[in-house]
């Protein structure tokens, strides 16, 4: 798997492509975001998730996304 220097990576287009990932898996994460608190750091809000869609995704992770 080929890795990108973190600086080359636009947080929106990792946050966009992280929500349709997971939608392929039938999982929706409603606060998904790029933290606007720290643009310089490029992070991305995974929010808060039922207890259920956390058991799922861990699923999904264990399986390497193939269900």
């Amino acid at each position: 798997m080929t890795t990108k220097n973190e600086q080359d990576v636009d947080p929106y287009a990792a946050a966009e492509a992280l929500r349709a990932a997971l939608a392929e898996v039938g999982i929706t994460l409603p606060s998904l975001r790029v933290d606007m608190a720290s643009p310089a750091l490029g992070l991305i809000e995974l929010g808060s998730v039922r207890a259920d869609v956390a058991v799922r995704l861990t699923e999904a992770l264990r399986l390497g996304g193939h269900q």
